[in-house]
């Protein structure tokens, strides 16, 4: 058995949104360093410019194109850029996204920020398989990783009403498009990520608390850390995930499975219940 293709990605070109920050950079590093010639976008130019360098100190190619995902002529000049330059897509990573980091209670969040969430995290990645699917349709097919969240997949605490309906929504399009588009080996599938620490964030969740609170919802209590999501996205973006479509994969330390451990130790994990002696959980 040839395994040697299992994990790679030399020929292939890849599209990554939301590529000026954070994971986007991030998944951009995986592909190229995996063999992959990557196309970048977003809105910020000169934070583009930093990760084509990147992309292209791992010797490989790198366009970067300037676009917002919300509006569908950029998402369109895209797509026709890649395919004028490298003739061709055949992984689409769509990580472009907002949140409202406030927390606002429901009841008091703009409307307006509501909208805005949807319209980015929901809509403009409607948008952007749009524009990129035809052409992978007509060359065979490919991989289209969507990014969305644990809180996509069930409630929470968190406060963020259009981030929540606007994940479910892309899990729902997620397991639609890879049904309709399944008989011409064009998978669809969706990472659903838990909080992962970078160094841009980690002083932000420590300090506001939220990570010790994250820390308390999740089974394997602790926070993601970046390298795991190198595995995750390879194996959907490679051949090692060829019969695989539909599926939106948790990389969240198990918080999806119990939809989050309980905040405080259970009192009942100190109690033998029959003669009032305590015990130990771990005794």
């Amino acid at each position: 058995m040839d395994i040697s293709k299992y994990g790679r990605l030399d020929g292939k070109v890849a599209v990554v949104t939301g590529a000026s920050y954070g994971l986007g950079v991030l998944f951009a590093e995986i592909l190229a360093s995996a063999g992959a010639d990557v196309v970048v976008t977003a809105r910020s130019v000169d934070k583009l410019d930093e990760t084509k360098a990147m992309v292209e100190s791992l010797g490989r190619r790198c366009l970067s194109v300037a676009g917002d995902v919300t509006v569908y002529a950029d998402c369109e000049h895209v797509v026709e850029e890649t395919l004028k330059t490298f003739g061709k897509i055949d992984i689409l990573v769509n990580n472009a996204g907002w949140a409202d980091d406030r927390l606002m209670r429901t009841e008091h969040c703009e409307p307006e920020m509501f909208a805005k969430m949807v319209n980015t995290d929901l809509i403009g990645l409607f948008y952007m398989t749009r524009a990129a699917a035809p052409s992978m349709l007509r060359g065979g097919g490919g991989s289209i990783i969507n990014l969305s969240s644990i809180f996509g997949n069930l409630g929470s605490e968190n406060r963020t009403a259009g981030y929540f309906a606007a994940k479910g929504g892309v899990n729902q399009l997620t397991r639609l498009l890879a049904v309709e588009w399944g008989d011409r080996n064009l998978r669809v599938n969706a990472i659903a990520p838990n909080f992962f620490v970078s160094e841009m964030t980690r002083a932000l969740l420590e300090d506001s608390g939220m990570a010790e609170w994250m820390r308390s919802r999740t089974p394997m209590r602790r926070m993601g850390e970046l390298p795991e999501l190198v595995g995750p996205l390879l194996f959907l973006a490679s051949e090692s995930s060829s019969f695989v479509t539909g599926v939106v994969l948790s990389v969240d330390g198990g918080w999806s499975a119990g939809g989050g451990a309980a905040q405080l130790p259970q009192p009942w994990d100190e109690w033998n219940g029959e003669f009032g002696v305590p015990m130990s959980p771990n005794s």
